[in-house]
């Protein structure tokens, strides 16, 4: 009988488990990007990002997924640790929305939502839909497994040996520590609170020493952004550090306020609660968090500057002399589906400033044959060649994720980007060789030439710049001035090469210079199309074939 109730709990934990991920990945997957949006502009206040952070979470219901998209905004430079202390004391309120929603046992209509969820699954062709019905499937699905459990823990009751196991459990400090090693293994305080709750109510466990075990789960919560930061910045690190000092300094002063005063503290609770145990537990949830957050959010700077103690030092600077690495997106770890896209599109935006700045480099040498320059432009394509590679990888291994909607879009458009940085790198490459020519055979470009070529390069420069901030930005505020450089780069090129002809005729340049001059002019016009290119990736086809039809207007 014993091995049966404990299968029985093992498979309803199982279902619950299977539902939470439904849940979450539903909802990131459908509204991901939005959320992240949403994350990434309303946190500049701190007060207003400790109301987001709580929103955020009760939404995707896992203060974990939310702090480790908080991690990745860090690491990436998208956010500062300020600002993700909000966000971060906000997500510990919002972790409690679902011990709420368990705690209202919902289990009879459990079979409502995941008839609901599978049929519309099945039969609908919306993607939207089936993210939608994703999402409700899965909360039938976690209060299947609530019931189930449930079911299973009523028969533990009827056992000696477990009753005794649970009596013995009488110290708070082993509770806390109970408490932050279940929900470090199952890496969901919501789960453990959960199970708590319901072995609360079947009169397993004393309401006092369920009031320690949540102050540990919630110290174990941490757990996933901790292992989440390994592979990140020194930033990213400490914004796990904020959440990880937090839930310690929140659970010590805890602690001590229960153990002074425990029978006011379940006063209040039994008042807000009634005598429902669960309804007790959930409730404690939530007012210790708010508590926690009221009494530290005022302290948040303290909490931030803290963590420079506990994570010393600072990054090594990466730049073009520095050895090749990645910056943005971790070498070893993805750190969050819902983010990877946006620390992508920020490696991509460092590569495409390598490539715009390579090129300048190289046309200084092509005018002054410096050693230093081009020998250094040499150096940077080597880096901007292993940053095509990586991030392509990068791009491979972020295409197997569950990606929010809009996120699986843009990934086919970021491959076309990475190529067109590094044809650009590639241009810069050919301009170089070109002065390494120069120097050999002691070629001369006329004054003329070489003011020719500074205006094209302005051009293009213009419309590089253009570019990336719109490709980086995810805006079309310049759209209409990159169409226009494009044509009169185009233009450009045309009557320098025309104007070349005429100097060749006139026997003013050798055929020498006039083949590099050639060689150089085109490529700086094929510069200015991966350019577009880079700037038209972040349209749909239906754009982009919009946008042709007013560039022939303009």
């Amino acid at each position: 009988m014993s091995v049966g109730i404990l299968l029985s709990m093992a498979g309803g934990l199982g279902l619950f488990l299977m539902g939470m991920k439904l849940m979450s990945d539903g909802i990131e997957k459908a509204a991901g990007a939005k959320l992240r949006d949403i994350l990434e502009i309303f946190t500049k206040n701190r007060f207003i990002g400790m109301i987001v952070g709580v929103i955020f979470t009760a939404i995707i219901q896992s203060s974990s997924a939310c702090t480790v998209m908080v991690v990745s905004f860090v690491n990436s430079g998208l956010m500062s640790l300020y600002q993700a202390a909000g966000v971060i004391f906000g997500a510990n309120i919002g972790t409690t929305v679902t011990s709420q929603l368990v705690s209202f046992n919902l289990s009879e209509a459990a079979p409502v939502f995941l008839l609901g969820g599978v049929l519309f699954t099945m039969f609908s062709k919306n993607e939207t839909v089936k993210k939608l019905a994703n999402i409700v499937a899965g909360f039938g699905v976690l209060f299947l497994g609530l019931s189930q459990m449930s079911g299973a823990m009523a028969g533990l009751k009827d056992m000696p040996q477990v009753i005794s196991i649970l009596s013995s459990l009488q110290s708070p400090l082993f509770a806390i520590v109970v408490g932050t090693v279940l929900t470090a293994i199952i890496q969901s305080s919501s789960v453990t609170v959960s199970i708590v709750l319901l072995m609360a109510n079947q009169g397993l466990l004393d309401l006092n020493i369920c009031m320690f075990i949540i102050l540990g789960c919630n110290i174990g919560a941490c757990t996933s952004a901790l292992l989440a930061s390994f592979a990140g910045k020194k930033d990213a690190k400490r914004a796990a550090m904020i959440h990880f000092l937090f839930n310690v300094i929140g659970t010590m002063i805890m602690y001590v306020i229960l153990m002074i005063g425990m029978d006011q503290v379940l006063a209040i609770i039994h008042a807000v609660s009634g005598d429902n145990a669960g309804r007790c537990i959930a409730n404690a949830h939530t007012l210790f968090k708010i508590f926690q957050v009221i009494i530290l959010l005022p302290f948040s700077n303290g909490i931030v500057k803290l963590t420079y103690l506990l994570v010393p030092g600072e990054d090594k600077k990466v730049g073009y002399r520095a050895s090749f690495q990645l910056k943005y997106i971790g070498e070893k770890a993805i750190f969050s589906p819902a983010t990877a896209v946006v620390e992508a599109i920020k490696e991509l935006e460092r590569m495409a400033s390598l490539a715009s700045e390579n090129l300048n480099r190289a046309m200084n040498a092509l005018i002054t044959l410096d050693e230093d320059d081009i020998r250094e432009v040499y150096e940077v394509e080597k880096n901007i060649d292993f940053l095509n590679h990586a991030i392509t990888n990068y791009l491979v291994k972020v295409n197997q994720l569950n990606l929010p909607v809009e996120d699986i879009k843009s990934i086919s458009s970021l491959f076309h980007v990475v190529n067109d940085i590094e044809r650009i790198g590639d241009h810069a490459e050919n301009v170089v060789d070109c002065a390494v020519q120069r120097r050999e055979s002691g070629v001369v470009f006329s004054p003329q030439a070489q003011s020719e070529l500074g205006d094209i390069l302005g051009m293009v420069n213009k419309i590089m710049q253009y570019s990336i901030e719109m490709f980086s930005k995810n805006t079309e505020e310049h759209m209409k001035d990159i169409l226009r450089l494009e044509d009169a780069i185009d233009d450009k090129e045309r009557r320098l090469q025309e104007a070349h002809v005429e100097r060749l005729a006139r026997n003013e340049c050798t055929p020498e210079a006039g083949m590099l001059y050639s060689d150089i002019v085109s490529g700086l016009e094929r510069v200015a199309d991966h350019a577009t290119n880079i700037a038209f990736s972040i349209l749909d086809d239906e754009e982009q074939k919009n946008l042709k039809n007013v560039a022939k207007q303009l």
